[in-house]
């Protein structure tokens, strides 16, 4: 496929924006916002490969299907989150819903795209993008003078799932929660659910009363966080009759501060807070339960992702009998259960994999740069957002340790201040690259698997740019200093090279 093309051919055979938003989940709509607040009158497009806003909040549709993160943070800056802390699945749809309405959104938004490929002209200054429409299979190119990448980072099409021996004569059903069967009737069976992140946790108590039984089959255990699902200092905000407006700056604030803290004394003092983790979880627990076995996890906190079991729901669910928790590995599937490497047999009906997903490397587009095929593992992120070699793009890659649409919030806002820096320069073309004093500076894996190491980003760590060992070359997960750091950024920086 040729992207490599004269301005006045692109001009002729394809559509023309200023910006190309790839994705229109929670990272996708927020570029859209801020690029009409910002930058009001710039001509932009949103690509969604489904046939609706939402991202993961749309792939995602198994019972109990929740946020990970408190949305006073995980919302928008812009945007009070006015209901619980831990929003469901639907509600998170019907607070994007509201965003798109209230700004007039739909109409930069195109659904059912799917970029087949992206290549950089140098010569022309633009991106030409090459998209299909998934109702039809027809064809579309559109050229951009910027591209903003926000996918996500895992692949919407195929979950993760491990191949188990005798799997194939299982004979019940196997189903993984990114692919929910809508005919998916769990009453009056028996079902084990592979593993023990954040979607088995909140999948497990989801189900359990509807099962005859539910065995939740962990290889190793994970951090919990037990708390109530509820915020006192917003509550107490809203019978002062607070605008919510405030309410949702104080709460974030607060909630942030909080974060900073515990994150900190995870590093300095992980045992501690180990504790702490464990005793809450103990506190749901009937006396003499082995949580030593079945909560008490082998790395130390923070180390993965910890997940939220809002009012210990899970915990409650085990206490009550429904759910039963097994330690062991796999040896093999059989045909009426799973076979584990101790010899004890689990009997199941349905066994559900929630074993994670496959990481999406920007949308898993074939890339260019003037006719040369691009390799984001040869390239070098700045600040996780930009890459030595490829002009006139942008990545959202979130947080880790806080809500991910922290970092949307601030790349945008960088984002918007270099298109406008670049129209003020009147330069067509921006890119970043290493500077003079950055000769011989050792490179790095995107991240420190000792400092966190889930498998998904391990599996295809190959795949990512990499880091250097400067900040200025990282993406460091440091929300705490970024806010500040971000804003502060030299656009005249010797790391920008314009033209």
């Amino acid at each position: 496929m040729d992207l490599h093309q004269s301005a006045t051919t692109a001009a002729q055979t394809a559509e023309h924006f200023d910006v190309l938003i790839v994705g229109a989940g929670i990272s996708g709509i927020g570029a859209a916002y801020h690029l009409t607040t910002q930058r009001p009158g710039t001509r932009f497009a949103v690509l969604e490969v489904q046939d609706g806003f939402g991202g993961t909040w749309r792939t995602h549709r198994y019972p109990g299907i929740r946020s990970d993160s408190d949305l006073h943070t995980f919302g928008y800056r812009f945007k009070p989150w006015t209901s619980k802390p831990i929003g469901t699945g639907p509600e998170i749809l019907a607070y994007l819903n509201e965003v798109i309405e209230e700004n007039g959104l739909e109409r930069h938004i195109r659904y059912g795209h799917r970029i087949l490929a992206a290549g950089w002209s140098s010569e022309d200054g633009l991106w030409t993008v090459e998209a299909e429409l998934v109702a039809s299979g027809e064809r579309r190119r559109l050229t951009c003078n910027f591209l903003w990448m926000c996918q996500g980072y895992y692949r919407h099409t195929g979950p993760y799932t491990p191949e188990w021996p005798g799997m194939e004569g299982f004979q019940g059903r196997i189903v993984h929660p990114q692919t929910w069967p809508e005919d998916l009737d769990l009453t009056g069976r028996r079902v084990t659910v592979i593993g023990s992140g954040a979607t088995a946790a909140t999948l497990v108590p989801a189900i359990a009363g509807q099962c005859v039984h539910v065995t939740m089959l962990q290889r190793s255990p994970s951090y919990y966080f037990t708390g109530r699902n509820a915020n006192e200092l917003a509550d107490m905000l809203r019978e002062l009759q607070v605008d919510e407006t405030w309410i949702h700056e104080i709460v974030r604030r607060k909630l942030l501060h909080d974060q900073a803290i515990f994150n900190q004394r995870c590093l300095d003092e992980p045992e501690k807070v180990r504790a702490e983790l464990i005793g809450a979880v103990r506190a749901h627990l009937p006396p003499g339960y082995d949580v030593e076995k079945h909560f008490t996890p082998r790395y130390r906190p923070w180390h993965q992702r910890l997940c939220v079991i809002p009012n210990g729901d899970l915990l409650r669910a085990v206490a009550a009998g429904q759910v039963t928790m097994v330690t062991d590995e796999i040896e093999r599937f059989t045909p009426h259960g799973i076979r584990l490497k101790s010899g004890e047999e689990i009997e199941a009906d349905v066994v559900v994999t929630a074993t994670g997903f496959h990481l999406s490397v920007l949308g898993d587009i074939e890339f260019a740069v003037d006719g040369k095929p691009l390799v984001f593992g040869d390239t070098i992120t700045y600040r996780g957002m930009m890459f030595t070699g490829v002009p006139n793009m942008a990545w959202v890659f979130g947080y880790f340790r806080s809500s991910w649409t922290l970092r949307a919030d601030i790349v945008a806002d960088f984002v918007c201040r270099l298109l406008g820096h670049m129209e003020r320069r009147q330069a067509r073309k921006v890119e970043v690259a290493l500077r003079p004093d950055d000769a011989g500076m050792r490179l790095l894996d995107w991240i420190d698997p000792e400092d966190f190491n889930p498998g998904y980003l391990l599996r295809d760590l190959h795949r990512l740019p990499r880091r250097g060992e400067k900040r200025e070359w990282q993406h460091t997960q440091d929300y705490w200093r970024e806010k500040d750091e971000f804003p502060a950024i030299d656009l005249d920086g010797a790391e920008f090279v314009y033209a």
